[in-house]
């Protein structure tokens, strides 16, 4: 799957959906209101719906808004009926520790049919619990994982071996990219999927030494272009004498 694009912009998502490289979407609260994205629910609801059927079949990615069990769960519901390729986001517990939210993310995956994808986990272990619960993704903030002074590919790879060796569905998501190198450093560790915003996208692209060369070849074909107009002209008024 290699690549999600991590964004609420709507032209964003076009623009490298139009390319053919991303593989999904992913969005969180905090996206959202960077996009500026204020008016709740129904607001979320518009570009959600406006992004699924941009990208479908592949999956996007839209967070819970709350972390009250029962209003997790009937939002949940809820953003899964918006379109069939929405997965919903739900973070690993509470903001202060509380341990509904696996109950919440097993009933999900196991009663109601709805895609989850557990999320602001920071270890393997976190992972393997939430992939127990039967979560389709487990995000890994791996970015958030090197700032706090560890090697985020140490956690990816002795996740991946656990995932693989008891068969649990879970794809990895390696979240949070910093640099333009966590993507392939996290796919080569194993993540099934890295998130990236737009503008690292555009690094991994553009190099430096490939715009020199395509410069040259250019200018190259420019002056063979040149040279060839001038042998015409020279050719044609050779005919004339």
């Amino acid at each position: 799957m290699a690549i999600f694009l991590d964004t609420s912009n709507f032209e964003d998502v076009k623009k490298y959906h139009a390319m053919g490289i991303i593989r999904g979407v992913t969005t969180n609260p905090t996206i959202l209101l960077k996009e500026g994205l204020t008016g709740g629910i129904d607001e979320m609801k518009d570009r959600a719906v406006a992004i699924a059927r941009l990208i479908n079949p592949a999956p996007l990615s839209v967070e819970v808004t709350t972390n009250d069990r029962d209003e997790m769960l009937a939002q949940a519901q809820e953003m899964s009926s918006w379109a069939p390729n929405i997965v919903v986001k739900i973070t690993i517990h509470g903001p202060e520790g509380e341990l509904d939210n696996l109950e919440v993310v097993h009933q999900c995956e196991t009663v109601h049919d709805i895609r989850v994808n557990v999320t602001a986990m920071m270890s393997a272990q976190q992972c393997l619990l939430a992939a127990m619960a039967g979560a389709s993704y487990v995000s890994i903030l791996s970015g958030r994982v090197n700032n706090m002074g560890y090697n985020a590919i140490d956690e990816i790879r002795r996740l991946r071996r656990l995932l693989d060796a008891y068969q649990l569905k879970s794809r990895i998501i390696a979240a949070s990219t910093r640099e333009v190198i966590n993507v392939i450093d996290w796919l080569d560790a194993g993540a099934h999927i890295v998130t990236v915003v737009p503008k690292f996208i555009d690094g991994m692209i553009v190099h430096p030494y490939s715009k020199e060369t395509v410069k040259m070849f250019l200018d190259d074909a420019a002056r063979a272009a040149g040279a060839a107009e001038n042998l015409v002209v020279q050719r044609s008024q050779l005919k004339r004498v």
